[in-house]
């Protein structure tokens, strides 16, 4: 839901750093837009994202997710890598 004042309404858009080391790029395996409303408690999860490679390697893909050191200490975002890609 929207409020009803547009200037109780934000965005920020979130860049990913992808590190990868064969042909092709990492990427989410879909479009991701999250929503976050004025009564979000702490620690409340807000989005889940998911990756895939076309690369397929044999052993099977594993993504590693963590923030950036400049952004490591903002209790304002946090994130919690699941170990499921």
């Amino acid at each position: 839901l929207l409020p009803d004042n547009p200037s109780q309404v934000g965005s920020v858009s979130v860049m990913v750093k992808v590190l990868d080391v064969n042909d092709n790029a990492p990427e989410f395996a879909r479009f991701y837009e999250a929503f976050v409303c004025e009564d979000t408690k702490a620690g409340q999860l807000i989005q889940t994202v998911s990756a895939i490679d076309r690369d397929d390697p044999q052993e099977g893909q594993h993504f590693y997710y963590s923030l950036a050191p400049e952004a490591a200490n903002n209790p304002n975002f946090t994130l919690r890598d699941n170990q499921g890609n």
